[in-house]
């Protein structure tokens, strides 16, 4: 049994990145099924930190931006929208130039917030970060009249 309310549209996901920090680190969604998603980021200059590697926040950034992403995927957009609440990494392996994958599945699918793990592996298959998203679902705001 899938968990999204709106099917992935690689399309469509991928305009919803544009001009923003996903499209300037070259950020993608690559993949979907039934439970989890896909994405990956660009290791390269846009990404190193000053020793020549994957820099942790840019990391972290694809581990939001994909999870941010699936749980927009798994709620009626027309009555609620999803923020990032708390999120947490343990960067296991450094990364100097490919591309990274993460892939989130949800360790919990609430009323009013989700919780992704999301691991991020490099073009190897090798692990490379571990994180956690909690994600608050929050209802859109209605007109009183």
């Amino acid at each position: 049994m899938s968990i999204w309310q709106t099917l992935p549209d690689p399309e469509d996901l991928g305009r919803a990145l544009e001009n923003t920090l996903a499209e300037h680190l070259d950020m993608r969604i690559e993949a979907w099924d039934d439970s989890s998603l896909t994405a990956s980021m660009v290791v390269d200059r846009r990404t190193h930190q000053p020793m020549g590697l994957l820099h942790g926040g840019a990391s972290v950034a694809l581990a939001e931006t994909v999870g941010s992403i699936a749980s927009m995927l798994c709620v009626d957009r027309s009555r609620f929208y999803c923020v990032g609440q708390e999120i947490n990494a343990n960067h296991v392996r450094g990364v100097r130039s490919g591309r990274v994958t993460a892939v989130a599945r949800p360790l919990h699918l609430g009323r009013s917030s989700h919780v992704w793990d999301i691991r991020l592996s490099d073009e190897e298959g090798r692990l490379t970060c571990v994180s956690r998203l909690t994600v608050a679902v929050v209802p859109l705001q209605r007109d009183a009249s």
